[in-house]
């Protein structure tokens, strides 16, 4: 049984290497006994059953700090497989007999770090992520058009007298012209990643919240857009209801597991606001028609790469002003169907 892990966690930087077949074995652990980072190298140090789970150590073999632990995590994050460990375990209990045909979903919600952000906010932070992910020329001529004596250099909420109306909607109206501003000066330019996904993020949380009237005044919009991105920090955070009266901020978790063994067999996070029969088919992919070939290779919903990160794009009730340039992905202004 192998993970495809490199021989060395650690190159040239004068520390021990630790095989990371023992460490993917001690992250087991971990999750099995709920145990801290901390507290899973200490078992292993000291817990002879640790170490014969390990490879049948001897109780002498040294441990390890428990910041290998994050480091192992943060690679397999960033590698091709970072589910490796995960596939190879339910391998095993397939092996043995453990894992039939039947299955059984849950979900739970995943609280999300990242504060909510208001409208005002929101557009204004926006603002200051694209002007940060543009340079050179670029970077001057999206300056030139700004017209708030706001360089958007420091974070957070711009000083206003929030409590006098009038204030808050001169506010809102010259955030949402500096950010039509801002995306108008990008119309028809080839966009790299990073700044596509700034103007993106731009004409989506202006487009999500506000609306512009008859005299050309943008105004906070009286709804709520149905897919509402809450944080610059985290695009992907919806909110959601866990039931009719008890809200969060974040996304789902979803498991799929034996009924009998209990062992959990798939995994999927949707952002908050999002039902639990829209991972149903992904959960079950292996259980499903089609969904593995004699060769070994998957076809249908087990065949679908994972998705990693779900880009915004604009609400379908934004305004032209908000339409993304067409050379980047989020061209469009309206939300294809589900």
């Amino acid at each position: 049984m192998t993970l495809g892990l490199a021989p060395r966690q650690f190159d040239d930087v004068g520390r021990r290497s630790v095989p990371p077949m023992i460490v993917a074995v001690v992250m087991v652990l971990q999750r099995i006994e709920g145990c801290s980072d901390r507290e899973a190298a200490d078992r292993f140090a000291f817990d002879a059953r640790w170490k014969y789970a390990a490879g049948g150590l001897d109780f002498g073999y040294p441990g390890f700090v428990h910041t290998v632990l994050v480091d192992m995590r943060a690679r397999l994050a960033r590698s091709a497989r970072p589910d490796r460990i995960f596939e190879v375990t339910l391998e095993a209990a397939r092996q043995a007999g453990l894992v039939g045909r039947r299955r059984v979903l849950d979900s739970t919600p995943l609280y999300d770090a990242v504060a909510t952000m208001d409208t005002v906010t929101l557009v204004r932070s926006a603002i200051r992520g694209l002007l940060n992910a543009a340079d050179g020329e670029l970077a001057g001529a999206l300056r030139a058009v700004l017209r708030r004596d706001d360089d958007y250099m420091a974070a957070g909420k711009p000083a206003c007298d929030y409590g006098d109306a009038a204030a808050r909607e001169k506010l809102v109206d010259a955030l949402a012209k500096d950010a039509r501003a801002l995306l108008g000066v990008l119309e028809g330019r080839e966009l790299g990643p990073a700044l596509a996904r700034a103007a993106a993020l731009l004409a989506t949380v202006t487009g999500q919240d506000l609306d512009q009237d008859a005299a050309g005044v943008f105004r906070i919009a009286r709804r709520v857009a149905p897919d509402r991105v809450i944080s610059t920090v985290d695009p992907d955070a919806r909110h959601g209801h866990k039931t009719s009266a008890r809200g969060f901020d974040g996304y789902k978790g979803h498991i799929a597991a034996d009924p009998d063994s209990e062992i959990i067999t798939a995994t999927e996070v949707t952002p908050g606001n999002g039902g639990d029969a829209e991972a149903a088919e992904d959960l079950l992919a292996d259980t499903l028609p089609g969904a593995g070939t004699t060769d070994g290779t998957q076809t249908g919903a087990a065949a679908r790469p994972r998705s990693t990160a779900m880009p915004p794009t604009a609400p379908a009730n934004c305004s032209n002003a908000w339409k993304m340039p067409a050379s980047t992905p989020a061209s469009r202004c309206s939300r294809p169907p589900r």
